[in-house]
């Protein structure tokens, strides 16, 4: 039997030269030989049964011009390469008789038929590469037999049938792969067999069924490509389970696969680099365990039913290059750093439902093209940089539910064809730019829940910070309204009464606007009502009564208005109250004792008001109380020591009033205040108390234009927080204390006797020892230097009294012989005169008397005198 290879080739002409060179190189005992017709060409060698043995030389390509080859019933063994050639014809069963033969690499040829069942006899062959064929038919189970078999490349031929079960006996195939083929049926449970199996690629064919779990056997495996074909159910997690670590390439895209993502695809030390799962039908969420697969660095999860939100920590994939998640029924981006804008492309995402890019840094303008993705239910753009002007085609999306484009730099108007998306929900376009009126179309969104205009549906409204002018009446015409947000706009005009008909209201902020007039008395059947802001308007009028019916008001806000009248003491029954500002309006009288009730109170600002009398000692029951704010007003008396219970304090503001008295020392008992202290421009007295030391948190201490006097207390130096200080225009004295020395010096003006640094240093005048010792040492320097006085004194006094004695007792022995007649007289001129004389003359006589009598040389000393002297206290 003859083996026929079949070369068909274009006519051309051919190296003569080289031909008859070669054909002499094969001996002359080699027949057979066919010439073309000009006979300077080869075009047939029939070497048939001629002893030849060893490998095929590699001189055959030589012969450009043979189509005929005939080298049957030979010896010969190794590698035939006659691959990329233009061989046609059917592979003869003779191959079956080249036993030795170790490698048959004939593709990419226009070889047709079908695989001979002989390529079983072919006990050694190691590599088979019939490739890129016309090949049909079926897998041939004797290709089991191959036992040796490390390579088998069938791929794009017309194969069709079943993959073999005896594939699993090639216990050392490394490759196999059939890709773009017509196989069909299962993949063979025996695949799991081959340990050795480095690449597995089966894509482009017909397999159906599920995946087989004995593929998680495969630990060599490092391709595997079931892409394109018809697998169903679940990816399996058995066989991308711990073993298999040497997995770089993973592609089971354009099947029917269902469930989720698998979430242990890079347990241990993953190789995985590739990871392709489009086209399929997985839906769920990505996992956060797929972040563990740090080598990747392609992955498509595009054409799927995926939801939910991509991981927040996605760019810990820092090999990753391209990421592929379009066609998606969501793209959730939320929650990143994601910069620049939306790229025009979006637009060809027509299968797109969901698009939450919000907390992003993006900027740009919302693109047109995006109009085009009509599949759009949910759009979330919060928080970003996006600018210009809301598209004027946004009706285009009719399926539109959820629009969210808040805090972004949107400008310009709401497009009216807005009104068009009939299916609208929910409408958030706080914090922006935008301006202009409402227009009349959104009467037709009939279910916004969110905003909405003339609607009875309408629970939420929250169109803040932006720049919309007029009457809010539109926005009135609910009776189902929780929430109204239309914070820092410029709408105008009074507050619609018919927003009382909203029973369950319970948030109103209307605050930063133009508003005008009173406050309805129809608030007060909004009991439900737990957050009234209606700061900085043009409001005037007293506090309705009525609003005492709203038991649960939790904050309660009219600053900067023009309110006037009292402040109402029913605000006392407000229990729930947590936060009160009244500041900056013209509320006159005295504040309510009875606010001293509100318990819960942590904010209390009635600054800059006219408000007069005592601060209520009813203060004291604010045990909550974080801010407490009464500055500029007209408030008298002293500070209350009561403020010594508000011991969660954080600010305290009482300047500018005319209180009184001194700083009660108990302030220093509120350990929590921290951002300011600030009781300047009062007529306060007195010295600053030390304990005000014990505030270790305070960052601000204001003092300034007041009357207090003495030294500043050194505690003050040791209060580390402390930034800003101003203790000016006070009548303070003496030496700062060392750690004031950070301050300016103008925070200490206007107290001429102050010294130290930041200042001048002190005087010796000033006494430096004074700033040294205590007030209890300098107390004993003047005892000490009074005792000393007197006993020099005494001291004195005794030396003085000795001489007389003395002198008296010398007097008495040399006398001239004079009577006692004239010691009488000399006596008596004492006795006359006023009865302070006779005292004086009572009290001396005493003292004489004493020293005649211990005047003798008999007597005892005249330290007994001295003595006699001290305790009758006689000392003139």
């Amino acid at each position: 039997m003859l083996l026929f290879l079949f070369l068909l080739v274009t006519v051309i002409h051919g190296d003569t030269w080289k031909d008859s060179q070669w054909l002499l190189s094969i001996k002359t005992n080699c027949n057979g030989v066919k010439c073309s017709v000009s006979l300077n060409q080869v075009v047939g060698l029939n070497l048939s049964n001629s002893g030849l043995s060893g490998s095929i030389s590699s001189e055959f390509s030589n012969l450009v011009s043979l189509q005929i080859l005939d080298l049957s019933l030979n010896f010969l063994t190794g590698i035939l390469h006659l691959y990329t050639n233009s061989l046609y014809g059917k592979i003869p069963t003779e191959i079956g008789l080249l036993k030795k033969l170790q490698v048959l690499r004939i593709g990419d040829n226009m070889l047709s038929g079908e695989i001979t069942s002989t390529i079983g006899n072919l006990s050694d062959l190691r590599v088979l590469g019939l490739g890129s064929y016309q090949l049909n038919g079926t897998i041939p189970v004797e290709i089991g037999n191959s036992k040796n078999l490390k390579s088998l490349n069938l791929q794009k031929n017309s194969l069709s049938g079943y993959i073999p079960q005896e594939i699993g006996n090639c216990k050392q195939l490394q490759l196999f792969s059939v890709e773009n083929n017509s196989l069909q049926g299962r993949i063979p449970a025996s695949i799991g067999k081959l340990e050795a199996l480095e690449i597995l690629n089966l894509s482009n064919n017909t397999l159906s069924g599920s995946i087989p779990v004995e593929l998680g056997d495969l630990s060599n495996l490092k391709y595997l490509s079931l892409l394109g074909n018809r697998l169903n159910g679940e990816i399996p997690l058995e066989y991308i389970n711990t073993q298999v670590k040497n997995l770089e390439s993973l592609v089971l895209a354009d099947n029917f696969l269902t469930g989720e993502v698998p979430r242990h695809l890079c347990m241990g030390n993953s190789n995985l680099r590739k990871l392709f799962l489009a086209k399929n039908k997985l839906s769920g969420g990505i996992p956060n365990e797929l972040l563990n697969c740090s080598s990747l660095q392609q992955l498509d999860l595009s054409d799927n039913d995926l939801t939910g939100e991509l991981p927040s920590s996605i760019n810990s994939l820092e090999n990753l290059t391209d990421l592929l998640l379009n066609n998606n029924k969501s793209l959730f981006l939320f929650h990143n750093s994601l910069t620049g804008s939306i790229p025009a492309e979006i637009g060809k995402l027509e299968r797109l439902s969901f698009l939450y890019l919000y907390e992003n840094q993006m900027s740009g303008t919302i693109p047109l093209e995006l109009m085009n993705c009509s599949s759009l239910t949910e759009i979330d753009f919060f928080g970003n940089h996006f600018s210009g002007s809301i598209p004027s085609t946004i009706g285009k999306l009719k399926n539109l539910v959820l629009l969210k484009l808040r805090q972004n730099d949107l400008s310009g108007p709401i497009p009216p064809s807005l009104g068009y998306c009939k299916n609208l929900q929910s409408l958030a376009l706080a914090d922006n730019k935008l301006s202009g009126t409402l227009p009349v179309t959104l009467k037709f969104l009939t279910e916004l829940t969110l905003l909405s205009f003339l609607l009875k549906n309408l629970t939420i409204i929250n169109i803040s910070h932006n720049k919309f002018t007029g009457s809010m009446y539109p926005l009135s015409g609910s009776n189902n309204l929780i929430v109204m947000d239309l914070t820092n706009n410029s709408f105008s005009g009074p507050i619609p009464t018919g927003l009382a008909e909203s029973k369950g209201l319970i948030r109103l902020r209307l605050g930063e606007n133009f508003l005008n007039g009173n406050i309805p008395p129809e608030f007060g059947a909004l009991t439900e009502l737990s957050f009234l802001d209606l700061s900085s308007n043009n409001l005037t009028g007293e506090i309705p009564i009525q609003l005492s019916k709203c038991k649960k008001l939790e904050h309660f806000t009219l600053q900067n208005n023009n309110f006037m009248g009292i402040i109402p003491s029913w605000l006392g029954s407000l229990q729930s109250l947590g936060e009160l500002d009244l500041s900056s309006n013209k509320f006159h009288g005295q504040v309510p004792s009875e606010l001293g009730n509100c318990s819960r109170l942590l904010k209390l600002s009635l600054s800059d008001n006219n408000l007069s009398g005592d601060i209520p000692l009813e203060i004291g029951n604010l045990s909550s109380l974080n801010v407490l704010n009464l500055q500029r007003n007209n408030f008298s008396g002293s500070i209350p020591a009561t403020i010594q219970q508000c011991t969660k304090l954080y600010t305290l503001r009482l300047s500018d009033n005319s209180l009184v008295g001194e700083i009660p020392p108990e302030l220093g008992e509120l350990n929590d205040l921290q951002e300011m202290l600030d009781l300047s421009s009062n007529s306060l007295s007195g010295e600053i108390p030390s304990s005000l030391g014990n505030l270790i948190k305070l960052e601000r201490l204001n003092l300034s234009f007041n009357q207090f006097q003495g030294d500043v207390p050194s505690s003050l130096g040791t209060l580390t927080s402390l930034h800003v200080l101003n203790l000016t225009n006070n009548r303070l004295q003496g030496e700062l204390p060392s750690g004031f020395s950070q301050f300016p010096p103008n925070s200490f003006l206007g107290n001429d006797k102050l010294c130290g640094a930041p200042l001048g240093p002190c005087s010796r005048s000033m006494g430096l020892v004074r700033k040294s010792l205590s007030d209890t040492a300098v107390a004993g320097i003047v005892v000490a230097i009074v005792f000393t006085s007197t006993m020099i004194c005494l001291t004195m006094l005794y030396i003085m009294l000795r001489i007389w004695c003395n002198w008296r007792r010398v007097s008495i022995s040399n006398s001239d012989g004079s009577t006692g007649d004239e010691f009488k007289k000399r006596e008596d001129k004492w006795v006359y005169g006023n009865d302070h004389q006779k005292k004086i003359h009572g009290e001396y006589w005493k003292v004489l008397n004493c020293m005649n009598v211990l005047a003798s040389p008999e007597q005892v000393s005249s330290n007994t005198c001295v003595f006699q002297l001290k305790a009758n206290n006689n000392v003139v």
